[in-house]
């Protein structure tokens, strides 16, 4: 199918989107001893250790007890789970449209900025950043119809624009300004997909960082590439799959029930997604005469994506069942459906609308895979003949070939490329002729591949620059040209052109990003990469970056940065934020690929996942022990940073040895393990996280929901170590109430004995505006909360300036 970006493959891009790439309370008393000597349950390892760790390094920053917001606890809240009492004293916190809650967010924003305003380097560090973050930057260019487009930013516009060009040597004009559509840079632009014939384009537009889109129609004139806005908008859009029929009439999308809320500032509710449904929406009609066509009534938590096949011949709809990588796979030949004899003449699809009644089964799809036991991806079809990738049998997946008019199942299919013995297959794509052109993962650096797409033959590799990674990559089944996105940690991103024709041997530099600083080199840093045992003895990758001819005498501020969940690759990538670190501070940055990722295939995501999940804590706990050791750093000048599921990471391992770090940065974490699946999308991490309404899940989570288990060290300092939480007003994803009650525990269970308390180390809270889950955000909110960021952990550090 169509590549513009390479995502992992192997399950749909509904559950990709949904995917997020965690108290100790009266009643449970002391945390899991108490919980432990009531229940009689499996006692985990992690228990016996909880009990006898020291406390962390003492900070040079300090906040006393007295100065943090006075936070009612609600202590008549206690539920019983499985027969355990469990006590919620901050469930209150839940409502986010509270006076009280924004009150608690207001007092808590308040004493969080006093302490950043005594962080010398922050603004220092903000002047860095934005001196370095002030240079061109372009994504692939792609070809739809005759015109080419590719995204650029000059340097500090808040949002990337749209630029199209007749040939990628011509000059270019803007398409779509972002910039253009609100005055604070907080209105982005989330996606975008071109009709087939390439005069028509939807896309959708994100407000405030929410999950929430509206999907907007331009017509494009082929010769002047100039748009016109076609004054449609469609509403209600989450996590959806446009898809053009080939007509280009109309497109497939998708939508759920209009949120309680209505017409007002979606994206700060925290009602659950559920009753995901597929429409069809024709070009020049109002939203209201869309064909609704599919849900799933009786599984309100399935999510469908839909997609075409190259030729225009099926629709197809990829069913996914939360964030496991795996899908059912359905067909519709839309070449039996009749054509409407209307003004439009695209596809007629009456007689399947729901809202006209038709039955919930009416539209005839064909059930090619109709159970979550694998992912199939479909790379390219000549009529009924299917390639498709899947890790059926293939835990690093592999690619097969069938006729899906046939009797035989997917299953039984032959192998055109058999799963390699040791690297993953992340993503294929087939262009024309007999290109396949193919990347697999080899210890979390891209390696890609040319094959034959008739017999699956390796014809050769397509060389890469270095040991990085392929961020992007656009080419279809109809393009004998390709680009692609090539960056490591070091290098800004490098556009590469080449074709699979035979006309060029090698790919080619089309356009490398360089920044603007005269006192900046790639060649003034060394990456390498270490496999640190964990308890079990699994190997665990970890990148190390720094400046040359560092000391290794442990004094260098280091910064170990985490993820380990939803199959989700870390890779070798540039980061401006993490440049700025290293180049002022003397930092040290490291990278941990923890099991629970996607980096060796579905054992190790799995090795990660559900009753395995404390496998990642110690795999992050080793690289910190490694760091040490290796005499990188200290303790003392240890930072541990990771966002969302990284988030709850950070959270966990500050919780269970705080000992090893000085400063924990979790960015909107899931922090309460007992009732993330309540809201928005959170349902859909039970296949990673397991579920809490499940007694043997429950009774995991409690070994480690972040919230419940925060506890005073037992010995030494007797300090946690220093917490800077982040969240956003319009995070739909991870909702903010996981960092209100993470920081009112933290502040409580730590902090809330006054002058007895020996936790001076701070405990804060960032809430941004206008923001979400991370996607969409302008450069200057950027660059303003690394400032702060960095500024924090800096100062708990003691790291001195060096840029």
């Amino acid at each position: 199918m169509s590549n513009h970006f390479a995502p992992q493959g192997g399950y749909s891009p509904a559950a990709r989107y949904a995917a997020i790439g965690l108290c100790t309370t009266a009643v449970v008393g002391c945390g899991l001893a108490l919980y432990y000597r009531r229940q009689t349950v499996k006692t985990f390892a992690l228990s016996g250790r909880l009990l006898t760790n020291p406390g962390a390094p003492v900070a040079p920053i300090t906040v006393a007890p007295s100065e943090y917001p006075k936070v009612r606890r609600d202590e008549s809240v206690v539920e019983t789970l499985h027969g355990v009492s469990v006590s919620d004293p901050y469930r209150w916190l839940e409502d986010p449209d509270s006076e009280e809650t924004r009150s608690f967010v207001s007092a808590q924003n308040a004493l969080t900025s006093k302490v950043l305003e005594s962080c010398e380097t922050r603004d220092k560090f903000s002047g860095l950043m934005k001196q370095l973050f002030d240079y061109p930057r372009y994504g692939c260019p792609f070809k739809r119809g005759s015109r080419y487009y590719y995204s650029h930013n000059s340097g500090l516009q808040a949002q990337n624009v749209i630029y199209t060009q007749k040939s990628v040597e011509a000059e270019a004009t803007v398409l779509l300004d972002p910039n253009k559509f609100s005055e604070d840079g907080t209105v982005a632009l989330e996606g975008m997909k071109f009709s087939e014939d390439g005069s028509l384009l939807a896309y959708e537009l994100a407000k405030g960082g929410s999950d929430w889109h509206s999907i907007k129609i331009m017509g494009i004139d082929a010769a002047t590439g100039k748009g016109k806005d076609l004054q449609e908008e469609l509403h209600h859009i989450k996590f959806n799959s446009t898809a053009w029929t080939h007509d280009n009439k109309g497109f497939f999308y998708n939508r759920y029930p209009a949120p309680s809320k209505g017409g007002g500032d979606l994206g700060t509710e925290t009602d659950a997604n559920k009753g995901q449904q597929l429409w069809y929406h024709v070009v020049g009609a109002p939203q209201s005469s869309d064909a609704f066509l599919l849900d799933f009534p009786d599984q309100p938590e399935w999510m469908a994506s839909a997609e075409i096949t190259d030729d225009g011949r099926f629709l197809l709809v990829s069913i996914s069942m939360g964030c496991e990588p795996s899908n059912q796979l359905w067909y519709l030949d839309l070449q039996r459906l009749p054509t409407s004899k209307g003004a439009s003449s695209g596809l007629d699809f009456s007689q399947y609308d729901k809202q006209k009644g038709a039955s919930a089964d009416a539209l005839p799809l064909n059930k090619l895979i109709d159970e979550f036991e694998a992912a199939w991806e479909v790379l390219a079809n000549e009529g009924t003949s299917f390639t498709l990738m899947t890790n059926q049998d293939a835990p690093r997946y592999r690619i097969v070939r069938g006729d899906i008019a046939g009797a035989q199942s997917p299953k039984e299919y032959q192998d055109l490329i058999p799963q390699h013995d040791t690297h993953l297959l992340q993503w294929a794509c087939a262009m024309k002729g007999d290109a396949l052109v193919v990347c697999y993962l080899q210890h979390a650096r891209s390696k890609l591949q040319r094959h034959s797409l008739a017999s699956g033959q390796h014809v050769g590799d397509v060389p890469l620059p270095g040991l990085g990674s392929v961020r992007e990559f656009s080419g279809r089944r109809r393009d004998s040209e390709a680009f692609f996105l090539y960056t490591d940690f070091t290098v800004p991103a490098a556009i590469y052109r080449f074709r699979v024709d035979g006309k060029e041997e090698e790919p080619k530099l089309f356009r490398q990003a360089k920044l603007k600083v005269d006192n900046f080199s790639p060649d003034q840093f060394e990456s390498h990469q270490v496999f640190v045992t964990s308890p079990d003895g699994t190997k665990v990758p970890m990148f190390i970056v720094h400046k040359k001819g560092i000391s290794l005498d442990g004094s260098n501020t280091t910064l170990l940065y985490g993820y380990g969940g939803f199959n989700i690759s870390l890779e070798p990538s540039f980061s401006v934020a993490r440049l700025c670190f290293m180049l002022a501070y003397n930092g040290v940055f490291a990278m941990a690929n923890l099991r629970g990722g996607g980096e060796y295939g579905l054992k190790w995501r799995n090795s990660g996942s559900l009753h395995n999940k404390q496998n990642v804590f110690d795999d992050f706990a080793a690289c910190a022990e490694h760091l040490t050791a290796s005499n990188y750093c200290s303790a003392s000048k240890l930072i541990i940073q990771g966002g969302s599921n990284g988030g709850l990471l950070v959270a966990a391992c500050a919780n269970q040895r705080p000992d090893l770090f000085a400063c924990g940065i979790a960015q909107v974490g899931v922090h309460d393990m007992l009732r993330f699946h309540k809201f928005t999308i959170g349902h859909a991490w039970i296949t990673d996280f397991g579920n809490p309404d499940k007694m043997a899940d429950f009774e995991y989570l409690m070994t480690y929901s972040p919230i419940h288990n925060v506890r005073v060290p037992s010995s030494g300092s007797r300090q946690h170590p220093a917490m800077l939480l982040t969240s956003g007003d319009h995070d739909d994803r991870v909702v903010p109430l996981h960092t209100h009650k993470l920081l009112a525990t933290l502040q409580h269970t730590l902090a809330g004995s006054g002058r007895d308390s020996l936790q001076r180390n701070p405990l804060l809270a960032r809430y941004e505006t206008k923001a979400g889950h991370g996607a969409g955000k302008p450069t200057e909110k950027i660059i303003a909360e690394y400032a702060d960021i960095f500024g924090f952990a800096a100062a708990v550090t003691s790291a001195t300036w060096a840029a």
